[in-house]
Order: C-alpha cells, then sequence, then structure tokens
C-alpha cells in the first residue's frame, strides 16, 4: 500500500474534511444540516432538506468521535434534536421525507431508505456516546419499519408508503447496513434476525449468481420485471453489497465468498468506464444507461476491493491504491477545471471524465468517510473502532501500527 497516499487521506479526512463541515455543514438557523454547498463554501441555498442527509452527517460525526476526533458531541446532538423534533411527523407516520429550508415538513412521504439511515444514525450515535435516549430512538424508528413497511404478502418491505411503483433494493441494502451497526452497538438479537432475512432477499432475489448482476427494480413478488427497470444494475451498489456480505459474515458466522468475488468481478469486468471510474448506471448484458461517475460509486469500489483484501484475495490491493489515488485526484484535489474548497469534492465527472458537479452536496460525505476510515483501519492508520459483538478479522490496528509508517509519524488521532 502507498503509505504517502494514505498520509494524504488521513490529513484530509481529520484535519480539512471534519473541521470544513462542522463549520459549513449545519443550520444553525433551522436546524438539521445544508443540503448543499457552492464552489467558494457558501450555502448553495437548496429549497430543501432531506431528512438522509441530516441522518448521513450524524454517522459521520459520530464515527469521527469514535476514531478520536473532538467536537462531535454538539453536532450529534444538533442532528439528532432536528430528526425527533423537526422530521418525525408522528408515531403513525415516522419521518418525512423532505422539509423546506425553514424545517417544516414538505413531502410528507415515509420512505423506506431514509428510515434505514436513521437506524444507522440512532445506532452510530448511541455507539458513539452512550445515551439512552439515542437508543430509544433507535428502537422506535426500527419498531416503526418493522410494524409499518413490512409486505404481508411477500418477502421484503416496501420502498415507501402507501406502496406505488416498483419494489426496490436499495433501501433494503441500506437497512442491512444499518441492521449490522445496530446490532453492534446493542446487541439486540431483533437486528441480526433482520440482517439474516435481507441477505436472503439478496440470495434469492436480488443477485443472480450466474451472471454476476445485481437488479435494482422488482415486481411485488420480487421476480425481475419485463419493464426496462429490470434491467437497470448500479456497479456501485454491486462494490456495497460486496462489503456488506463481507460484515455480515461475521455477524452470521457464514462465508459470502462465492458471491463477493462474482459482485464485484461482474462490476470490475463491465463497470469501470474509460475514465477509470465506476459507471453509474447499466443493463445485465453490459449496455451503458449512463457513462459518467459520481463520486460515491468509487468510495464502494474501495470498501468492496477492501472487503476482498480481508479475506485474501492480494490482487485487491492494486484495486485499493488506484481507487483511492482515483477519488483523491479527480473528485478531491487536483482537478484544473474546479476549484475545490479544502475539505469539499467534485461530485460527479462525464463520460469523458471531465467535472460536472455545480454544487458540493453534503449526502457525499457520508460516502466518503466510511471508505477512507475502512482504508485507514486496514493500514492500521487510525485507532480501530471497538467491536462489541462482531469478530474483527485481520490484525489489530495496535498490532499493523509496529509496521506502518503512517502510524509512525501520526500516532496521535487529529
Amino acid at each position: 500500500m502507498d503509505y504517502a497516499l494514505l498520509n494524504d487521506v488521513r490529513h484530509w479526512m481529520m484535519e480539512k474534511a471534519l473541521p470544513f463541515w462542522s463549520t459549513h455543514g449545519p443550520d444553525c438557523a433551522h436546524g438539521g444540516f445544508i443540503e448543499e454547498l457552492s464552489f467558494d463554501g457558501l450555502d448553495a441555498k437548496a429549497s430543501f432538506k432531506r431528512t438522509r442527509v441530516t441522518c448521513r452527517q450524524i454517522y459521520v460525526f459520530s464515527h469521527a468521535k469514535q476514531l478520536g476526533w473532538s467536537g462531535a458531541d454538539d453536532l450529534i446532538e444538533h442532528g439528532v434534536a432536528y430528526l425527533t423534533e423537526r422530521a418525525w411527523m408522528s408515531d403513525d407516520h415516522g419521518f418525512a421525507r423532505t422539509l423546506t429550508r425553514q424545517s417544516h415538513v414538505l413531502d410528507p412521504t415515509p420512505d423506506l431508505y431514509d428510515h434505514a439511515f436513521a437506524v444507522f444514525a440512532f445506532a452510530w450515535a448511541y455507539r458513539a456516546t452512550g445515551k439512552s435516549g439515542y437508543r430509544q430512538w433507535l428502537y422506535k424508528v426500527f419498531d416503526f419499519i418493522q410494524s409499518k413497511f413490512q409486505v404481508s404478502d411477500a418477502p421484503g418491505f416496501w420502498h415507501h408508503l402507501p406502496p406505488t411503483g416498483f419494489r426496490q433494493q436499495n433501501p433494503h441494502m441500506h437497512l442491512l447496513e444499518a441492521c449490522l451497526i445496530a446490532f453492534e452497538a446493542t446487541g439486540d438479537e431483533r437486528y441480526r434476525e433482520c440482517c439474516a432475512k435481507i441477505v436472503a432477499l439478496f440470495e434469492d432475489h436480488f443477485f443472480d449468481l450466474r451472471t454476476g448482476a445485481l437488479g435494482e427494480y422488482f415486481s411485488k413478488d420480487l421476480s425481475v420485471p419485463a419493464a426496462d427497470e429490470g434491467q437497470i444494475v448500479e456497479p456501485g451498489h454491486q462494490f456495497e453489497w460486496v462489503w456488506l456480505l463481507h460484515q455480515a459474515s461475521k455477524l452470521m458466522d457464514r462465508q459470502f465468498v462465492d458471491p463477493m468475488r462474482a459482485l464485484f468481478a461482474s462490476a470490475e469486468e463491465r463497470g469501470i468506464g474509460g475514465h477509470g471510474g465506476v459507471l453509474n448506471k447499466m443493463k445485465r448484458r453490459g449496455e451503458i444507461l449512463d457513462g459518467g461517475s459520481r463520486c460515491w460509486p468509487n468510495t464502494e469500489r474501495l470498501k468492496g476491493a477492501i472487503a476482498l483484501a480481508e479475506i485474501g484475495d492480494q490482487h485487491a490491493y492494486k484495486t485499493i491504491d488506484q481507487t483511492t489515488r482515483m477519488l483523491m485526484t479527480r473528485y478531491i484535489s487536483g482537478l484544473s477545471e474546479v476549484s475545490i474548497p479544502a475539505g469539499a469534492w467534485n461530485d460527479a465527472i462525464d463520460k469523458h471524465g471531465r467535472a460536472t458537479s455545480s454544487t458540493i452536496p453534503a449526502s457525499t460525505f457520508y460516502h466518503i468517510f466510511l471508505a477512507f476510515a475502512e482504508l485507514m483501519r486496514l493500514a492500521g492508520a487510525l485507532p480501530s473502532v471497538e467491536t462489541k459483538f462482531l469478530s474483527g478479522a485481520g490484525l489489530k490496528a495496535s498490532e499493523r501500527a509496529k509496521e506502518n509508517p503512517v502510524t509512525q509519524k501520526n500516532n496521535a488521532p487529529a
């Protein structure tokens, strides 16, 4: 691994990005967090705020706190107050999907994606602080999901209420992510059971092991619809599932080596564009639907490669270095066509590799921070977050640090 590059990543995370978003991200007037910034670092004045963005920012600052970054507590509390006092409509209706800038309900639709991220946020906040109120909200939101979103005559959950359109893989994936950390934070068997059910959906319905394709949209019975939507594949989600299956293997005491490798190989073979980034969208047979590359699919490629490295695939380290360099040079720094504030990013490139973002979406911070935290954990360049219930893979950070020049130079968290 390139330790000079790792040192740049660590410096950007802890000394640039966290200070930047702790200063520019909160909406101090109306609560929650600002949706997007302009490239001069100012509020881009979006007319709405999505619940999921506040959830993601709570996660970032909770994880940062566990990595030793000071100043996170007030930011976590600020986000939680917005969720519980503004975004939560009632025990019967859950969270609104979007609010106005003034924090009035704009779209009251209960969305599984948002509620999954709320579970994720409260679990991380409880894990980082130990505050019982955050744990109570974690249970409350999970109970709402179980009682309101569960499909009565088919496996899985509705994507929003009332249900319309095709059923979706994506919110199930994020509910798995949320339940993994919820179990790790609490040890409550309900979260382990939910993880097992979602992994079963992946194996039985979402993923085709023969082709390596992960579907996005499904009929009510989770069969592949004949409509065009049934052919849509997002390579970024394939990489994301590689990492999630690796995490689930620790929880479920079983291996997912074959689907992990099939997902990764399919996304690598068909899902990488000529610009070197992960394609946004394609069809099951490989036809490109969107040849651009947002930042987030590349962070998921990094996480997927880290997962493969941890199960012994040595070739994954080359992908780790390549993808990290791609993120740092094409999205975070080194762009000649866009001036990016320190601690921020360009969110997208087009099919020719040209930067296309007009604003800096706050939602991307979750993707970047988690991927880089995983990279630093693998390298031992930041203190590992203690796990209470999941069995970790590989050496502890303290053991890896003995041979790691990054840790030797930076032996205390920023």
